[in-house]
Formats: C-alpha cells, sequence, structure tokens
C-alpha cells in the first residue's frame, strides 16, 4: 500500500523524578528551548523542546527504563510504514495507545511509527509504493 514517512524526530528518554531539570538541561545543551512543559497526557509525561534544528520533534520524556534516546519515523499510514519496517527485519513490539508500534532494529535499537502530524512542515515525507 501506497504511503508517506520521515523521520520526525527525537524522543530523550529520562530515568528520573527530576522532568524540568532534563527538559531545561536539554534544551540548553541543543541551543533549544522549552516549548512545552506538560506535552504529555495521563499515561506519559513529556516535555517538548521548540527551536529544534531542521525543525525536528524532540521531546524529553521521563520513563521507568534506563535513559536512553530513541528516534521516532512519522507516517502517514503507521501499520503500512510498520510493514514495510517488518520486511527490512524489524520487530514490532507494541501497538501503544492504538496510536503508534514501538518497534525494535534488527540491531537491537528501539524507536516508534508514529502518526504524521504536520506534513506540511520540513523535509518533504519519502513515498513508499
Amino acid at each position: 500500500m501506497a504511503h508517506r514517512s520521515r523521520l520526525a524526530g527525537f524522543i530523550i528518554d529520562c530515568q528520573t523524578d527530576a522532568l524540568d531539570a532534563a527538559a531545561d538541561f536539554w534544551a540548553q545543551a541543543l541551543g533549544c528551548t522549552v516549548a512545552e512543559r506538560d506535552a504529555g497526557d495521563a499515561a506519559a509525561r513529556y516535555q517538548r523542546l521548540g527551536n529544534t534544528p531542521g525543525e525536528l520533534h524532540i521531546e524529553v520524556q521521563q520513563v521507568a527504563h534506563p535513559s536512553r534516546v530513541h528516534l521516532d519515523i512519522e507516517a502517514d499510514d503507521v501499520h503500512a510504514e510498520a510493514a514495510r519496517l517488518e520486511a527490512l527485519g524489524a520487530k514490532k513490539i507494541a501497538f501503544v495507545r492504538e496510536r503508534w508500534w514501538a518497534m525494535e532494529a534488527p540491531t537491537g535499537q528501539r524507536f516508534c511509527v508514529v502518526p504524521m502530524a504536520h506534513p506540511e512542515r520540513g523535509a518533504p515525507p519519502r513515498r513508499w509504493d
């Protein structure tokens, strides 16, 4: 099935009780701002960075697992993109909140396939037939 996808950005997973301090650190380290302190919802705590290079979506997320960085790939059809990536050797880990796929690359890195938020912004998405 034809669909479009592209790199959306990075999520900085922080195993911390001090999410404000973590977001402040990463904003300053990357030369960004904290654009939204409460970007998450009842199930997840995120802070969205602003003034990011190339309009990349960068969030700092409070997590229970060890700290790491993962990337998000956004697609106009998350199921078609997950299937394309599975064909390349990735594994589906979980369909999260009935909105996005958490996946694992053949080399072990975790990443997510999320719905495309603003197709008109940033680099044009790639079309996959």
